[in-house]
């Protein structure tokens, strides 16, 4: 339950009862396999009650990686070629791969995500990580679920940077809608190819926006030094 996400992170595991009914074991049974979970890190118990799924592995990863980002704001283009690899392969396997009901929750994601243009920056950062979420899911590939949940703050502060730099811009934003419903449109449409690609095309335009918004900002920079 946990290797194929099931539980995740930081989550508190169904009562001793439930799991020996649902696995069909002794009790007895049931605590020793949580003593071996405990004993390798992959649960702990908290005090007051419950043992969880560590949440450790994930601020490991997600902890240096803000430093690094916080320090070097280049370093945020290659968080963005990193998510062309990530996003890209779980597009694939998500139009392969992805059930009906898969398919029902990516298409209530991108809703979701429209509506979520009117609100806050932090509405729409959380609609944005749901929808890659639901892709990775769709993949059923639990490694690269494993990954994008580790990597979900990083990723989520990487959207949000990319948002305040584009807020205001309707033109552009809107342009990466349009991209989105082109990948959900393949991915439902069963094109595995089709969806990597229209996945590569969307970071590829908002890398390229970047660049272009840095490059014109210098200018106002230059011009404003100059005067």
């Amino acid at each position: 339950m946990i290797v194929d996400g099931r539980l995740s992170a930081g989550q508190k595991l169904p009562a001793e009862r439930q799991l020996a009914q649902q696995f069909n074991v002794s009790r007895p049974s049931l605590r020793e396999a949580i003593q071996k979970l405990e004993a390798k890190g992959v649960v702990e118990r908290r005090q007051g009650g419950g043992t969880y799924v560590v949440n450790s592995i994930n601020e490991q990863l997600t902890e240096p990686l803000f430093e690094l980002l916080a320090k070097h704001p280049e370093s945020q283009f290659d968080l963005l070629e990193f998510r062309h690899a990530l996003e890209g392969i779980s597009s694939f396997y998500a139009a392969l791969r992805g059930t009906e009901a898969d398919l029902d929750r990516i298409s209530e994601s991108i809703k979701d995500l429209e509506n979520s243009r009117a609100n806050s920056i932090d509405d729409q950062v959380n609609a944005i990580v749901e929808f890659y979420h639901r892709i990775a899911e769709a993949s059923h590939n639990v490694i690269l679920l494993h990954v994008i949940h580790g990597m979900q703050e990083l990723l989520a502060e990487n959207i949000r940077q990319n948002l305040e730099i584009l807020a205001g811009r309707d033109d552009l934003l809107g342009k990466l809608n349009q991209h989105r419903q082109q990948l959900v449109s393949a991915i439902v449409a069963g094109k595995p190819e089709q969806a990597r690609d229209a996945c590569h095309q969307h970071l590829a335009y908002i890398e390229q926006t970047l660049l272009n918004l840095g490059k014109e900002q210098s200018r106002i920079q230059r011009s404003l030094r100059r005067s």
